[in-house]
């Protein structure tokens, strides 16, 4: 088969569509002819060298993908040859083909397409773990999710307004905030000329944001705390503002608050099963229902795949950037 390789970390141009070996689902994982994959800041790290897969994992990046089954590994039930599925992957997304655990695999929701599908496992699986399974977010509470337009973000709107959450949102530029509004998000707020803090308080009358979801890491710690309300929680999943920070336990205490971090891709696949279980019993239904649904800012052919990273790497994009698989020319 084909696949998108990293012969050598650095930019963009690392990427190379090669031929390589084709995988062998082992006990319990199935083979997915890969219709479609989708780009995550993860992938530009393993890229530049400074995520590796982890270990027994295939070293191609691509943490979801759309397809069809193409074959069933030993112990495999519940699942037959030519389902048209979308998966969460530990790597191996930018390839023809992929093996992947039978529990990370999920069905085409109702309504949507096999490459749109692409779109949905990494960001449903991720905001409903850290959102709700984690940080337990309720009917009437407030969310504060960072950086409101991309594929996480755009999830994170529609699924706390389907629960009756309020929702506040920060997204650089009027283009991006427009479509979090359309999206149901309450509270806009454009990080480069607005204080959140001072934004959220003012929306939620002094009380701050009962669970702020944040993708900068380090540089939104402090102010992060400052914007929780009592019994908060922050629920951090990227460093795109880097990895160190002071943090003000005083600060902290005083707002009873608590702080978690997560990552999906090194999990047991017990916990990644478990998540994505969670999210067909309460997600699918909703995308099905048409409360909820993939935002893709746009389409890219999987040779292109460094087209696709740079245009994450200038935050230019809406929601979620996919990459369809061509037939191989012979």
């Amino acid at each position: 088969m084909y696949a998108i390789t990293i012969p050598e970390p650095g930019g963009p141009e690392a990427l190379q569509w090669a031929e390589v070996p084709d995988p062998v689902p082992g006990e319990g994982e199935v083979l997915i002819d890969v219709a479609a994959s989708a780009v995550n800041r993860a992938d530009l790290l393993q890229r530049q060298g400074f995520y590796d897969p982890p270990p027994g994992s295939s070293p191609y990046p691509g943490l979801e993908c759309s397809g069809r089954i193409a074959a069933l590994g030993p112990g495999v039930a519940g699942w037959s040859v030519g389902d048209e599925v979308c998966a969460l992957l530990a790597g191996g997304g930018y390839a023809e083909r992929v093996a992947v655990p039978a529990g990370q695999v999920l069905p085409l929701p109702d309504g949507v397409d096999l490459v749109t599908a692409a779109a949905l496992p990494e960001v449903t699986c991720t905001v409903w773990s850290n959102v709700f399974m984690v940080a337990h977010l309720h009917p009437g509470e407030t969310l504060l999710a960072h950086g409101g337009a991309s594929g996480i973000g755009t999830m994170a709107i529609q699924l706390a307004k389907a629960v009756g959450a309020k929702v506040a949102v920060t997204a650089g530029g009027k283009e991006k905030l427009a479509v979090c509004g359309e999206l149901g998000a309450d509270v806009l707020i454009d990080y480069r000329e607005q204080d959140f803090v001072e934004e959220i308080r003012r929306a939620t009358d002094g009380a701050g944001a009962d669970v702020i979801l944040d993708i900068m890491g380090a540089k939104y710690l402090d102010r992060n705390i400052q914007a929780l309300a009592v019994n908060g929680r922050l629920a951090i999943i990227g460093m795109q503002g880097g990895v160190k920070s002071e943090l003000n336990i005083a600060a902290l205490l005083g707002k009873r608050g608590a702080i978690t971090a997560t990552s999906l891709r090194g999990r047991p696949v017990s916990e990644k099963s478990a998540i994505v279980a969670a999210v067909r019993e309460h997600v699918w239904p909703l995308i099905g229902a048409g409360q909820v649904r993939p935002v893709v800012d746009r389409v890219l052919p999987m040779r292109d795949a460094a087209a696709a990273h740079r245009v994450l790497e200038e935050s230019g994009h809406i929601g979620k950037v996919l990459l369809t698989r061509e037939p191989t020319a012979t």
